[in-house]
């Protein structure tokens, strides 16, 4: 297995001051790895900012809990990867493919989006978790 370099956690409610955290949480990140690509680092925040500003504005909760926020980032020598996580949600609503930006569609165009900006995108759901796996290969310095 190829050794994890620098990471980072958030987690917390899904509110829009997580956000912040999880922007603050990625600056601090691009410091430790200074080796990653600037092009890597904005493509690849980016995608996380988003995908975690998608929980915050849709993800509703199953429960009586309410929705939280989690990010799990790490990085590899040259692999990027972000567990976004939505807890205690219901499943997403619709569906799960992106929008292009052509199309009438209300919703889907952030995924569109994260899609262009990382190598992979995945999605699990399980015990009341929504988690996209974001995956980026970095350029190599």
């Amino acid at each position: 297995m190829t050794e994890v370099l620098a990471s980072r956690s958030f987690r917390g409610p899904a509110a829009d001051d997580a956000i912040e955290s999880v922007h603050n949480d990625l600056d601090s990140l691009w410091l430790d790895v200074p080796f990653v690509h600037d092009m890597d680092q904005m493509t690849f925040t980016t995608a996380v900012i988003e995908s975690a500003s998608n929980i915050v504005q849709h993800a509703e909760p199953a429960g009586r809990d309410a929705v939280e926020l989690g990010v799990d980032i790490t990085v590899q020598p040259t692999f990027l990867q972000a567990r976004v996580s939505a807890f205690n949600a219901k499943p997403p609503f619709g569906p799960m493919e992106p929008a292009t930006p052509g199309e009438e569609a209300e919703s889907g165009r952030g995924l569109a989006l994260i899609q262009a900006l990382v190598t992979t995108v995945t999605f699990e759901r399980q015990d009341g978790t929504n988690t996209w796996v974001l995956s980026r290969t970095s350029a190599q310095t």
